[in-house]
């Protein structure tokens, strides 16, 4: 059985952007995640240990956005992936949205963000690489 988990809205404080201001004042970052995995044994036995911890994905999303520093959103959206998939082995694909709201834009518009997917398969190394 299939089950996606999703935190929405995390909200953090980082130093990200390719503007040197950025890196200098920081701003909020908002982070959507879904994850996909196999429920049926943590559905079947009750157990957390069967299943996605999501209090530490929560923790390994906010170290990776107020602890390291990227200058693309891309960047960072593909590190809390890798960073999700090392902590929990039981994962099979996520989804992420970064949302930045506060852009170095003269107009208005209420954020820019990066939206991908990626599953463990897709890790793999391919022949060739």
């Amino acid at each position: 059985m299939t089950g996606r988990i999703h935190l929405k809205n995390m909200v953090f404080y980082g130093y990200h952007g390719a503007m040197a201001e950025e890196g200098t004042l920081g701003q909020r970052w908002i982070i959507d995640l879904v994850l996909t995995l196999d429920i049926a044994a943590a559905a079947a036995h009750d157990d957390l240990h069967q299943t996605v911890d999501y209090t530490r994905v929560y923790n390994v999303c906010r170290k990776c956005v107020e602890t390291d520093r990227f200058k693309l959103i891309e960047s960072l959206a593909g590190h809390i992936i890798d960073s999700v998939f090392a902590s929990s082995p039981i994962v099979d694909a996520v989804e992420i949205t970064v949302k930045k709201p506060s852009v170095p834009i003269a107009g208005i518009l209420d954020y820019v963000a990066i939206e991908t997917r990626q599953t463990r398969a897709d890790r793999l190394p391919r022949p060739g690489q």
